[in-house]
């Protein structure tokens, strides 16, 4: 498969982050936009700058003008980072994670949750956030895990029916639609655990520094 790391404008991300990223396959940088100026602070050569170029600060943009390619989109109908993943998805990338698409505003946050969602059927999409990383799955799914991991579940829709084995709290044909019923802060009994998800996507937020600690990226 081929990865890329997306680093968009929200609150920065830790760089050890980046590296362990980059060590388990995901060797290209994108940066949406002002995403090149938490690069720069990192010290971080990004391969793709893309955006209508608005946040990027202007001494940042002069220093990574001969060492990133620098695509700029004007149009205004996609965010940033719906440039990149639309470029990456152009260049035949099959799976990004997103860092910096939570922070301090709301409606970004929101935007690019729906983003995963929006892109499901095109290009597998995470977010690392802090501790969590999240994404969307849809049909039969099978997570490696360690026991009493903490694993979330969010629906979407009342229509989406979702069975598990292997969770503390099991789950038969339940539902979780947005804003009426989830599954927070559920656990793996085990090294595994399997989900049924038919009629829909959930979104699925997992600890991130087991992800880390075992290799299950």
């Amino acid at each position: 498969m081929k990865k890329c790391i997306i680093i968009a404008n929200g609150q920065i991300p830790k760089k050890s982050t980046v590296n362990f990223l980059q060590k388990n396959g995901y060797k290209t940088i994108f940066c949406a936009d002002g995403g090149a100026n938490h690069a720069y602070t990192l010290k971080i050569i990004p391969d793709y700058i893309i955006g209508d170029l608005d946040s990027i600060e202007k001494s940042v943009l002069e220093y990574f003008s001969n060492k990133s390619k620098i695509i700029q989109y004007n149009r205004q109908n996609d965010t940033d980072v719906e440039k990149c993943l639309k470029y990456a998805m152009k260049k035949k990338f099959d799976e990004a994670v997103l860092l910096s698409a939570t922070g301090d505003r709301l409606d970004h946050s929101f935007c690019n949750l729906g983003i995963v969602i929006k892109f499901f059927d095109k290009i597998r999409i995470k977010i690392i956030h802090q501790k969590s990383i999240l994404f969307a799955a849809s049909g039969r799914i099978k997570l490696e895990t360690v026991k009493d991991e903490i694993i979330s579940l969010y629906g979407l829709d009342a229509r989406t029916e979702i069975t598990s084995k292997g969770l503390k709290y099991s789950l038969a044909k339940a539902a979780l639609p947005f804003g009426q019923k989830e599954s927070t802060s559920n656990a793996a009994l085990g090294n595994t655990v399997e989900l049924n998800i038919k009629k829909g996507k959930i979104f699925i937020v997992r600890q991130f520094e087991i992800i880390r600690k075992y290799g299950f990226i």
